[in-house]
């Protein structure tokens, strides 16, 4: 298996827990309860609960952005075998151009 395939299956994971734990949080309008008057005093617990998934929000998002960029690095350390073949190659390229074909008249031009 190769880098690239680890860093890819490391980002799709971690993308997967960015998305659910930012579907858990809630809005920080305060939604329907803050109209019925319970918006402004949240119990202990529910906000330790609210600064974990904060800071979870944030440590996944940048761990999200140093897989994409260590997943590029991997990419560029690679050897590029497929694109090189053909300058490599010490056969002759074929570089000649199909001969055009003649143009025909149809009927309506005669």
């Amino acid at each position: 298996m190769s880098t690239f395939t680890i860093f890819l299956a490391l980002i799709i994971i971690v993308a997967f827990l960015l998305v659910v734990v930012i579907m858990v949080q809630n809005p920080k309008g305060g939604g329907l309860s803050s109209s019925f008057g319970g918006g402004g005093q949240q119990m202990g617990g529910v906000k330790k609960t609210t600064d974990f998934l904060d800071k979870s929000t944030w440590t996944l998002a940048t761990l999200l952005l140093v897989l994409i960029l260590l997943s590029n690095v991997a990419i560029m350390d690679k050897p590029a075998e497929a694109g090189t073949r053909v300058f490599e190659s010490d056969e002759p390229v074929n570089t000649e151009m199909p001969a055009a074909q003649p143009a025909t008249q149809t009927d309506s031009e005669q």
